[in-house]
């Protein structure tokens, strides 16, 4: 008899505080994924509401689900790096509690990831409204560009933002083990840092305009501080960026080369924001996007950063910004 084909598997990390509310819907979206070979952990840190007996009764419900319940809050680093320690499946995803995944996600990323072995991780964009259950989001064949991974690097440098969705990739477990841990010294930009030391595993990564995920927008979320206030985000990019080119990043050949692209790229979108602020009445935003400007090169107060809004042509994640400005400049600008 001819060997059975193995089934690609795959580890889901559910890290929760406090997040009751949403821990069901997000767990039976992926347990509802058409997946042979899932494992999942819900990771709750010590919450104080309904969390733990909501999680117990969807692992007593499901052999597929594992609970695990901190003692004390240890945090949410603590949380991502033990479920990156417990990952032992051919993939590997954290998703958080507050997030859905869109039907037929995971399908889709082990495919691309199962047929292009040299892919590191595969990852989409985010739903623009709540998935429906037992309806697709799409239908035909998925369309997935595939790169180097370390032409993601680059892109993040050049735009200076982070454009991936996080809780949407999935990674090969052997590429996140060695890539390693959050890094406890960022907090609201770990997961970009991280994502930049995974582009060093080489290889090629999977992106797709097809929606991966749901993500709620409220105001208890870890990123809505940075949502309301988007010269942090730009300094927590920052961050992120000297961090990684100070440690694991230092080891690219062209290392030098994408700091300063990213110096440069933080200043053209923090610019190019804080006018699209300005020009939506938006003045706390846009003055301390300004401020950002003139503290990291005063020139660029004086002669707008025009090469941004050239080299960074509309794209997921940087078009919304890029085309408003544009909009509002003469063409010969641009």
């Amino acid at each position: 008899m001819p060997e059975q084909e193995a089934m690609a598997s795959i580890d889901v990390a559910i890290p929760n505080y406090n997040y009751g509310r949403y821990l069901r819907e997000c767990v039976e979206s992926v347990l509802t994924q058409d997946v042979a070979a899932l494992r999942v952990l819900i990771l709750d840190n010590a919450s104080d509401d309904n969390s733990a007996a909501i999680a117990r009764q969807l692992a007593s419900r499901d052999r597929r689900v594992t609970f695990v319940q901190h003692a004390t809050n240890l945090g949410h680093q603590a949380s991502f790096n033990e479920a990156i320690d417990w990952a032992s499946s051919d993939y590997f995803m954290i998703l958080c509690a507050d997030d859905l995944l869109t039907q037929g996600s995971l399908p889709r990323a082990l495919s691309v990831l199962e047929q292009n072995p040299d892919v590191t991780l595969a990852f989409g964009e985010l739903a623009a409204t709540k998935p429906v259950k037992r309806r697709p989001m799409t239908a035909g064949p998925v369309d997935w560009q595939i790169m180097p991974a370390l032409n993601l690097l680059e892109q993040f440098c050049r735009t200076g933002l982070y454009s991936v969705r996080s809780c949407s990739a999935v990674v090969r477990t052997s590429a996140q083990k060695r890539a390693g841990h959050y890094c406890a010294a960022l907090d609201q930009s770990d997961d970009f840092e991280l994502m930049m030391r995974l582009t060093l595993q080489g290889g090629l990564i999977a992106r797709t305009r097809t929606p991966q995920l749901f993500m709620r927008a409220h105001e208890l979320e870890r990123s809505a501080i940075v949502r309301r206030n988007r010269s942090l985000q730009i300094l927590a990019y920052e961050a992120a960026f000297t961090w990684f080119f100070t440690h694991e990043g230092a080891t690219h050949p062209e290392a030098a080369r994408l700091a300063r692209l990213a110096a440069r790229g933080l200043v053209g979108r923090a610019y190019w924001s804080g006018l699209s602020h300005l020009c939506r009445g938006e003045i706390r935003n846009a003055a301390g996007l300004f401020r950002y400007v003139a503290s990291r090169s005063w020139s660029s107060t004086l002669l707008p950063p025009l090469d941004y809004l050239i080299r960074n042509e509309p794209r997921p994640g940087v078009g919304s910004m890029t085309a408003t400005v544009r909009r509002m400049l003469p063409a010969s600008w641009c």
